[in-house]
């Protein structure tokens, strides 16, 4: 079989593996890109509801978990939102800011998964799907890949194969395989950015409620996300959960508030002087979803008049109101999850040029990568900055 020589060969056709395969064929480098799967970019191609939402302009290091949280910022200085903004309106793509930075396509995500093809093509680069690694191996003149394409030898070699959420678009742990063969070590992986799973008690109360959605905080470990939360079948989602998901473990301690923003006791205090004669329920129908004002004051809340509430069961209310403790059993796993935690031990890999510092000419980018962003455009800004870094250099 013959042999496809290159000077760079990247390992994943996702978001930082094509930004990473463009930039050094711009830099004159012999690139080749491979991916097992039978399009390029498909998680691009889902991401925001098929409309992409492609950076956050607010990106800072803080949007990131990671064991090394100094790790992300150096790529992030030097490859900002406004460096991917540029080459999206060079390429005429029309986009707009959703909310809180979060800039979404027009029209569709396959207008950013085109345009980096287009600039890949652009600067030389070769793209191959279908084409699954058998074997790694390195030698003295680099590396020699196996695959379902024939044998490639690369002087670097990019490993951008991605996390393991959502395996039925392809994910694989075939990355932290790698990492762990060339001696890197590879930190515990769990599901982020997912939806929150209720049983027992809890699920029976809430079971009723699904579609039930409404502005809430949700706290954990003392981080807070002020966003909407979705009520499910089987549990909580909504992008103030998807974030706070990131932060919470089975056991761990989960509070949300239900009037975020407002003062409730002195709301309450204010509905018992002026509307005294009405019904707790009826009153609190007025700021939260009817549905869900009905099965507080069942189960939770005193279900009377409300001048027949005296002061301590009001601060009660209130602090429930406020500090909803709900009891999370566990979240819906990979299937669902947008992004994975963990990942490959950063602490062996430079900050800067993303090459391990056990093996020349080995890179790591992107999700596979123990780099983690919040909901919100934060990983794809991510992937541009990574692979924008490991391609200056690779």
């Amino acid at each position: 079989m013959s042999v496809i020589r290159c000077d760079v060969l990247v390992i994943g056709a996702g978001a930082a593996g094509l930004m990473c395969a463009m930039t050094a064929g711009r830099r004159g480098r012999m690139v080749q890109v491979i991916d097992h799967a039978n399009k390029v970019g498909k998680k691009i191609l889902m991401s925001g509801g098929g409309r992409c939402n492609f950076t956050n302009t607010g990106t800072t290091a803080a949007n990131f978990l990671s064991a090394n949280p100094h790790f992300c910022k150096s790529a992030l200085a030097r490859y900002t939102p406004w460096h991917f903004i540029e080459m999206v309106e060079r390429h005429g793509i029309a986009y707009h800011e959703k909310e809180l930075g979060q800039l979404f396509c027009d029209i569709s995500s396959k207008q950013i998964v085109k345009m980096l093809v287009d600039e890949c093509q652009a600067a030389g680069v070769q793209i191959r799907t279908d084409c699954g690694v058998q074997k790694v191996e390195r030698g003295a003149d680099g590396f020699h890949v196996h695959t379902a394409q024939g044998h490639f030898h690369a002087a670097s070699l990019v490993v951008a194969t991605g996390g393991l959420s959502i395996p039925s678009m392809g994910a694989t742990g075939f990355g932290y395989e790698l990492a762990r063969q060339f001696g890197h070590e590879v930190l515990p992986t769990r599901a982020g950015l997912v939806p929150l799973t209720l049983s027992g008690k809890h699920q029976e109360r809430f079971n009723e409620l699904s579609g039930v959605a409404l502005p809430i905080e949700a706290r954990c470990n003392g981080v807070e996300f002020r966003n909407s939360m979705l009520i499910t079948h089987r549990g909580i989602s909504g992008p103030a959960i998807l974030q706070i998901s990131s932060y919470w473990q089975p056991g761990d301690e989960l509070r949300l508030d239900l009037l975020p923003g407002q003062d409730a006791l002195g709301w309450l205090r204010r509905m018992k002087a002026e509307r005294g004669a009405a019904e707790l329920r009826t009153v609190l129908s007025e700021v939260l979803p009817r549905r869900l004002a009905l099965r507080l004051c069942e189960h939770w809340l005193p279900d009377r008049l409300v001048r027949q509430i005296d002061e301590p069961q009001l601060r009660e209310a209130a602090d429930l109101l406020q500090n909803f403790p709900l009891v999370a059993s566990g979240t819906e796993g990979y299937r669902t999850a947008e992004v994975t935690l963990g990942g490959v031990d950063t602490r062996k890999v430079s900050s800067s040029t993303f090459e391990s510092q056990l093996v020349p000419g080995l890179h790591f980018i992107g999700e596979v990568l123990d780099v983690t962003g919040w909901l919100g455009g934060y990983n794809f800004q991510w992937a541009w900055a990574c692979g924008h870094a490991a391609g200056s250099v690779a």
